[in-house]
């Protein structure tokens, strides 16, 4: 999708940072980019990990942030206290429609199982034409890299057609991949 208009971008990463502190860069890197281009987070809601950091981040340089997060996660105390808007909901499929609606675009960073499910989910909303909206997928360090080789074999074997595949964007740096999703492919 190109030119599409990003006031806010939903997020998704790991509940950790990882082991690989490029991946803790990356998610600082990509708040300063929103901060700085006067876009809200909207992302799960938890003060831990790649989420937590992105979120202070955000916050620490001025920008608004949008958590959202089931009930029995908050109860847990690992909601963030300090966000623009916390809404909790009653389910984890709640959640994900909540951040698909108010998102205008979307993101994944490194991160586990849920980050994978939340991907998978709003790639195949976009598939099912539930939305149009851009998705961005930020390989930091090579990450994702069996992921895309998983897609690229899925259009290989006639599972995903090859504009379907299309469908995220791929980047290895925050700035450039939201100037991707936010205005399109450069030319040439």
């Amino acid at each position: 999708m190109t030119g599409a208009t990003v006031r806010a971008l939903a997020v998704f990463c790991g509940s950790s940072d990882g082991r690989v502190p490029a991946y803790r860069q990356a998610a600082v890197d990509l708040a300063d980019q929103l901060v700085a281009r006067d876009i809200t987070l909207i992302y799960g809601g938890a003060q831990v990990g790649l989420m937590g950091v992105v979120a202070d981040r955000t916050l620490a340089g001025g920008g608004r942030v949008t958590g959202v997060i089931p009930g029995h996660m908050a109860d847990r105390e690992v909601a963030h206290g300090g966000l623009t808007e916390l809404v909790v909901v009653d389910t984890m499929h709640e959640r994900k429609a909540l951040m698909a609606e108010r998102a205008d675009g979307f993101m994944a960073l490194p991160g586990g199982l849920g980050t994978l499910d939340e991907l998978a989910e709003i790639v195949t909303w976009s598939l099912l034409g539930l939305h149009a909206k851009p998705i961005g997928l930020l390989n930091v360090g090579g990450y994702f890299d069996q992921l895309l080789g998983f897609f690229d074999r899925a259009v290989a074997d006639g599972f995903v057609r090859p504009a379907q595949r299309q469908l995220v964007t791929v980047g290895t740096e925050p700035g450039r991949l939201l100037s991707r999703l936010i205005d399109g492919p450069a030319p040439g």
